[in-house]
């Protein structure tokens, strides 16, 4: 059975930054793309940032620059690195296998003054 748990959310000033980590059970992530969502209005989930078997990084354009995502295959764990984090980034992360229905149930982020 495949399992992704998230972890390392929770609440930050504007400018700060948080490490989010997703551990994976059922499943190898060296040998899948793996990738990171958020929640947005309309109860949809837009790409943050993706990451290929070979290590091509993907990044929706409101992350570039101030988000890296990295992938520990040893470990089988998913992170994303989010720095100088905005008010307009607070929303609910989620971890996936991307292009599958493998999803975490998602970690909170929220930034504010």
């Amino acid at each position: 059975q495949v399992q992704l748990v998230e972890s390392g959310g929770g609440e930050v000033q504007p400018g700060g930054s948080l490490r989010l980590s997703c551990v994976a059970s059922g499943v190898g992530i060296k040998d899948y793309e793996m990738a990171w969502y958020r929640q947005i209005p309309g109860n949809r989930r837009e790409l943050v940032a993706a990451v290929t078997v070979d290590n091509i990084l993907t990044y929706g354009d409101s992350v570039k620059g101030r988000f890296t995502i990295s992938r520990d295959n040893d470990k089988n764990t998913l992170y994303l690195q989010m720095d100088n984090l905005r008010p307009e980034d607070t929303s609910l992360y989620f971890c996936s296998v991307r292009y599958t229905n493998f999803w975490g149930p998602g970690t909170r982020v929220t930034v504010s003054s």
